[in-house]
């Protein structure tokens, strides 16, 4: 097993202490030091270059985000933001995504012990999945299968009801998401089908991305309501701690927004999103699986290749991490992988016409 070394970079020194009690607690991790504030780590990271690095945001000498931005461009290194759960943490957090961040954790305000038990097991799935990860520098942005236990909360098939023009983009993500997306979704024209995405990102964090993003592309982007519309040129993502379905009403596709159990360890899910899908759109529908770690979202896009959507991977070579595609392949989910910088091409022609039986 090999052993990933960590840093833990925090001006606090009691969740410097937290951190590392938790991250210990992991036979392949090695916690090699801490540091409160990113000058101190850059003397220590000399003496030994970490794997993965858990970094603040708000620190005095140097903030997060100038530090972020300093490694990616100098020594590109894997780094989890663990950040707070407010407003103004999500908001600053997305631009440590943007900068090259892979993973975010929500540090608790208060109650530093219990997060030992509530948040232990993410924290370090967070820090393998970064381990895993393939660091590049940051993209500039431009001008039969068995089903996960969530069939309680899924929309009926009815009979008749691909009966409509209109057409579906679905997609899910995970790991080196939030890059991904943003190359994605900045190179698409207003013209584009409507989106429907799935981020796994904690709550209120999925606000600011979306709002991030509606700044920077062309097509809307915002944060999926309870019964919104899919139309062309808007991207719903969904909220945090909610799964996103697709539903129909009459001809038009709407969105539903529940709680739901859990799936796959996520909320949202990517099987519960592709899955309505397939009940849903069935051939009206394009179905996009990304980068990411684990199998959420594969069963989900074979269901949708067996209702007769078009059904696409990114390829390993340009995702951060190969996992949730990987899975996808193995199921024999997917038409074709494709390269991040081929999906708004492909998106587009789906939308003129082309799908998976043309």
């Amino acid at each position: 097993m090999k052993t990933i070394r960590v840093m833990v970079v925090d001006d606090s020194a009691t969740v410097r202490q937290v951190l590392s009690e938790v991250l210990s607690t992991a036979p392949d991790i090695r916690v090699i030091g801490t540091a409160a504030d990113p000058i101190f780590a850059l003397q220590k990271m000399e003496r030994e270059w970490p794997d993965v690095l858990v970094l603040d945001i708000e620190m005095p000498r140097m903030d997060g985000i100038t530090f972020l931005k300093k490694l990616m461009a100098e020594h590109p290194t894997p780094v989890v933001i663990c950040s707070t759960l407010t407003e103004k943490g999500a908001r600053v957090t997305m631009q440590a995504m943007a900068a090259g961040a892979v993973e975010v954790v929500t540090k608790p305000t208060v109650g530093l012990k219990q997060f030992l038990v509530d948040a232990g097991e993410a924290l370090i799935r967070s820090v393998r999945a970064a381990a895993n990860a393939r660091m590049r520098k940051p993209i500039p942005v431009p001008g039969g299968t068995p089903k996960p236990p969530s069939d309680a909360f899924m929309p009926v098939n009815e009979p008749g009801m691909y009966k409509t023009t209109d057409k579906v983009v679905a997609i899910g993500t995970s790991t080196g998401g939030t890059q991904a997306l943003e190359s994605l979704l900045t190179r698409l024209p207003r013209t584009t089908p409507g989106l429907v995405v799935v981020q796994h990102m904690p709550e209120k964090f999925t606000a600011a991305f979306a709002a991030r993003l509606n700044g920077i592309c062309a097509i809307e982007v915002r944060e999926a309501r309870d019964g919104d519309r899919v139309i062309p040129g808007l991207a719903l993502i969904a909220p945090g701690g909610f799964h996103l379905l697709l539903q129909r009403s009459g001809a038009q596709y709407r969105v539903g927004v529940i709680q739901g159990p859990v799936v796959n360890r996520h909320r949202p899910s990517v099987d519960v999103l592709f899955r309505s899908v397939a009940r849903c759109a069935g051939g009206n529908a394009l179905g996009i699986i990304m980068t990411g770690m684990g199998d959420d979202g594969a069963r989900g896009l074979k269901e949708m290749h067996e209702a007769g959507a078009l059904t696409l991977a990114q390829d390993e070579a340009s995702c951060v991490v190969y996992g949730m595609p990987r899975e996808a392949v193995k199921m024999q989910a997917v038409d074709r992988s494709v390269s991040l910088q081929a999906l708004p091409d492909e998106i587009m022609e789906f939308g003129y016409g082309r799908g998976r039986r043309a």
